[in-house]
């Protein structure tokens, strides 16, 4: 339970104190009464003349003052006097207001920041221009939509991923065409109804057969992407009293049946390990399941399943899904961290974390985004007790905040760094652009997906809270000069910064008019860009959750790029070799989710709030939303 802020009404009062009006009669008899005054009054001629003309001049105010509400008021009583004898009255009162009027108090001033950010003095867009302004923008990014989708209708349909310069498709996920998935509920959400009827015949044609006849796959990559976008099509398309906003496609039973079907061979990376640590792989036309080659798991894939299979259970009315889900969580929850945060590698057949290394980067990341997400999602179900999840992300932030955060030189931009040795080794000024997640993380986390206007306004908001809220917007800020540093506006895939113990000469991101040229530092084997959604996400949160217009112009600077260096006129946009140099070299790969995540991020960051809001959806870690609270409802308490 949030505790309230540490203030009361007594404070509220004290401060409006300071600007009361004081009249003018108690300014004059305040100051003859000081005794300073009154001496230096009394011991001269002058000051005594001085004193009876003050006196004298107050009598005239007073008795002026007296005639002019005695005229006003007894020409009203009787509807006689008069324009000229009105006139004459108001005239000697304007004179003596004139004379003895206060200083008018200036109203609170925005800074050059706000100003920017808020666009006006309120901060909220009433006018009709901005409003079409972001509509004009909204539909620029649909329109890349439809050209992605395109491009991988024409030459890769069934495949996972397009190759959109070679012109053809390859199977990097297992083979069960993730794009066509991944893609479906980003098509509903922005009312493409022939892409929505397209991608939804493939999945009601092919889908259950791939299922049945392929091979290997990971359990967390087929998890987020294939499950998570069958059930949150499921949802969309109307299934357990969805919102139905799309018109087109299978009905919803189709979505829910392939999605069982799906998760029913993934359990078998839960039933074939001897701990409640699931295996990494699982081979789907026999379902068996193994560990990886090095026999270990990453922590961030066994923590980030639980979302779908805990709405799987819900809408199912099946409590395995959720079971094996949840036993993960519970388990970790017993395990040794330092200061709530944990090694990136985990060990299914002991249940032990592998290693020291601490990172919120690849193997790491959606451990924590999950804490939060898991929590809000099972928060108001009558069964069971989930607190934990919550005490697990708070103490989480507190070590990131402590043992990670760092400023860098000269600029001072904010950055989480890695422990790539564990908590006695030294702090390596890494920042993986996945890290970016972590902003959106924190603003969902102190306002639980209400504004913060709303959130403020309810006294729903602790300090730490607060604090958490602060450190979000500094990170998002500095996730956006890694774009706005280099040659092309893109992010590399990951970024060093300048300490005071680290620094690199001659590996600035090319873009020389940035403030922060000196501040990051890109290698040379990191400077590709795969078209990833961490940013924009964090900035469709953060925008959702403050109003502050400045996320959505960040967010068309990004999107403006991505149109600019990575669309192919056939079809498709591809990734970047090297963002910092003009033009780019092309990696001739467009991953699934440019079109599950981050063109769905940018659209909703330029649409209307209420389009799956915040506090009505969770979104899991590859951008397909389900509701919460939980749908039909499942015994949780015996999923335990």
């Amino acid at each position: 339970m949030s505790k309230s802020l540490p203030y009361s009404m007594k404070d509220v009062h004290y401060d409006n104190a300071k600007f009361r009006h004081r009249s003018f009669f108690k300014m004059v008899t305040q100051t003859l009464l000081t005794s300073n005054m009154r001496r230096e009054c009394v011991s001269c001629s002058t000051g005594k003349f001085l004193g009876l003309l003050l006196i004298f001049g107050l009598t005239c105010l007073m008795l002026t003052h007296a005639n002019k509400t005695h005229s006003v008021s007894h020409g009203l009583a009787k509807g006689i006097g008069t324009n000229e004898e009105h006139k004459e009255v108001t005239d000697v009162g304007i004179r003596f207001k004139k004379l003895f009027r206060r200083a008018p108090r200036l109203p609170p001033r925005l800074s050059p920041d706000e100003k920017v950010s808020h666009g006006n003095i309120t901060g909220k867009l009433n006018e009709p221009d901005v409003e079409e302004k972001w509509k004009a923008r909204q539909q620029n990014v649909k329109d890349a939509f439809t050209h992605a989708w395109s491009g991988y209708k024409k030459f890769a349909m069934g495949f996972d991923e397009l190759m959109p310069e070679s012109h053809h498709g390859v199977d990097g996920l297992g083979g069960l065409g993730a794009t066509v998935v991944d893609a479906l509920d980003t098509a509903m959400i922005m009312g493409l109804d022939e892409v929505v009827s397209e991608a939804g015949s493939w999945i009601e044609s092919h889908l259950l057969e791939r299922i049945n006849h392929k091979g290997q796959v990971n359990l967390f990559e087929t998890t987020i992407r294939v499950l998570g976008g069958l059930l949150s099509a499921f949802h969309l398309s109307g299934g357990d009293q969805g919102i139905a906003i799309a018109q087109k496609g299978p009905k919803p039973a189709i979505y829910l049946n392939i999605a069982k079907n799906l998760a029913d061979r993934l359990l078998s990376a839960f039933t074939s390990s001897p701990t409640a640590i699931p295996f990494s792989d699982v081979v789907l036309r026999d379902s068996s399941a193994h560990s990886a080659p090095d026999g270990l798991s990453s922590t961030s894939e066994v923590s980030t399943l639980q979302l779908e299979f805990n709405y799987l259970s819900a809408i199912s009315g099946d409590p395995k899904y959720g079971t094996k889900g949840m036993k993960v969580l519970e388990h970790l929850k017993t395990l040794p961290k330092v200061e709530g945060l944990v090694p990136i590698y985990i060990n299914p057949h002991s249940g032990e974390f592998s290693g020291n290394n601490i990172r919120l980067g690849s193997r790491g990341d959606s451990y924590y985004e999950y804490l939060i997400k898991v929590w809000l999602q099972l928060r108001t179900t009558q069964d069971g007790n989930f607190t934990y999840l919550y005490d697990m992300y708070e103490e989480a932030m507190r070590g990131v905040k402590h043992m990670l955060v760092q400023k860098s030189v000269p600029s001072e931009l904010v950055f989480v760094g890695e422990l790539p040795t564990g908590p006695k080794g030294y702090l390596s000024p890494k920042m993986d652009h996945l890290v970016c997640f972590l902003p959106g993380t924190l603003a969902l986390g102190a306002t639980k997906g209400l504004t913060k206007e709303k959130a403020m306004r309810d006294n729903l908001l602790t300090f730490e809270d607060l604090e958490n809220l602060k450190l979000a917007e500094d990170l998002a800020k500095t996730c956006f000069e890694m774009y706005s540093v280099t040659s092309t506006g893109l992010a590399p895939e990951i970024a060093y910064f300048h300490s005071k113990d680290y620094f690199e000469d001659g590996l600035d991101g090319g873009n020389k008019s940035s403030k922060y040229i000196k501040d990051i530092i890109i290698k040379h084997a990191d400077r590709h860009n795969l078209l990833r959604p961490e940013t924009v996400e964090s900035l469709f949160v953060l925008y959702r959750i403050t109003q502050d217009q400045k996320y959505r112009e960040w967010g068309w600077q990004i999107f403006e790029a991505f149109e600019k260096y990575t669309k192919i006129e056939s079809g498709g946009y591809t990734s970047l070799d090297d963002v910092t140099i003009i033009p780019p070299p092309k990696r001739d790969k467009m991953e699934t989710f440019f079109l599950g995540e981050t063109l769905k991020y940018l659209y909703l960051l330029f649409g209307d709030n209420s389009v799956i809001p915040l506090d009505k959806f969770v979104f899991n870690t590859e951008a397909h939303p389900l509701p919460i609270p939980l749908g039909k409802g499942t015994n949780m308490k015996a999923s335990m």
